[in-house]
Formats: C-alpha cells, structure tokens, sequence
C-alpha cells in the first residue's frame, strides 16, 4: 500500500474518530433531555454502536479497500481523543441550544394551530350548535301552529267521515297505536289549563 494511501486513510480515521464522538455526544445529551425509558437506552446503544461500526468500515472501504492496519485504529482513537478534547463541550451545549430552539417552535406551532384552526372550528361548532336548536325550536313551534290551524279542518272531516267511519271496525293494533300516539301528543303538546 502506497504512502499516499495511507495518509488518506489515517485522515480519515481521524474523521470517523471525530464522527463517532459527535454522534455519542449529541445521542448522550438527547437521551438525557428528552427522558428515554432506561431500558430505550440499552437498544439505542446498540444501535448506536452498529451504527458506528459500519460508519467505520465504510469509511475505510472508501479509503483503503478496507484494509485493516495498526495505523487505522491509531487514527481512529486519534480522532475519538482530539474531539473529546477540543469540540465535546460545544457540541453538548449546541444539541441542547438545538434541542431548546425545536421546542420553541414547536410550541409556537402548536399555539398558531390553536388560535388559527382549533378556536376557529370551536367557535364554528358553538354557532352550528346553536343555530340548529334555533332552527329546532322554530321548526317546532311552525309544526304546533300548522296542527292547531288544521285542527278545526280534522274535526270537520271527522265529523263529515262520522256516518262512514263507525260502520267500519278497526283493528286493535290500529287502536293501541291510535292510543299511543295520542299519549306522546298531550306529553309533547300539553294543553293550557287557561
């Protein structure tokens, strides 16, 4: 293997070093911020270790046809190292000025979808809801003044159908629902003792 490569690869093991702490710390801090169940935190390093892994060995099939020397390891504690060294705290206290930036705006979200959709269609559901007892009520009162107008006109028929009628029998299911109906009526429509 060529000089050349070689210093390709360390400079590269140095990076996945780098990446790796990167990864590890921004996984570190938001499993701390966001409250992971403790046995989430088992899978989540496995898969943050698998993930790595083959970060590592991709990183060095690019680099060298994943050739694995002593200077590969080297490079990668090398990068592991220095990022823990010089970039750790920063990278922590970015994730959670990130972590901070994303919950603001999602807040803010939230409360414009309250104010711009949520009260909107509350207030439409309250207005529906009283038109249609509105509308309920009147419809009501429209049908109790149509069946005291055409009340004169059913005594008048009955009267006039009377001679016919009472030669007729009705069925008894006829009265009971006859009956029945009558019942709900004055229940409904309670005469005023006026």
């Amino acid at each position: 293997m060529s000089p050349n490569i070689q210093w390709i690869t360390l400079f590269w093991m140095l990076f996945s070093g780098a990446a790796m702490g990167l990864a590890y710390d921004s996984y570190r801090v938001l499993s701390g911020q966001l409250h992971f169940p403790r046995w989430t935190l088992h899978v989540l390093d496995l898969f943050y270790w698998c993930g790595a892994a083959l970060f590592v060995f991709r990183m060095l099939y690019v680099s060298n046809y994943g050739q694995l020397r002593f200077y590969v390891f080297v490079g990668l504690f090398l990068g592991v190292w220095l990022y823990f060294l010089f970039l750790s705290v920063t990278t922590q206290r970015f994730v959670v000025m990130l972590i901070k930036v994303v919950r603001y705006f999602i807040d803010v979200l939230i409360r414009l979808f309250r104010l711009m959709v949520w009260t909107p269609i509350r207030l439409l559901l309250k207005l529906l809801k009283g038109l249609a007892i509105m509308l309920g009520s009147l419809l009501m009162f429209v049908f109790h003044v149509v069946l005291k107008i055409l009340l004169p006109f059913w005594k008048l028929t009955k009267w006039m159908l009377k001679p016919i009628t009472s030669r007729l029998r009705r069925p008894k299911w006829l009265d009971k629902l006859v009956h029945s109906t009558v019942i709900l009526w004055e229940k409904w429509f309670p005469k005023n003792n006026e």
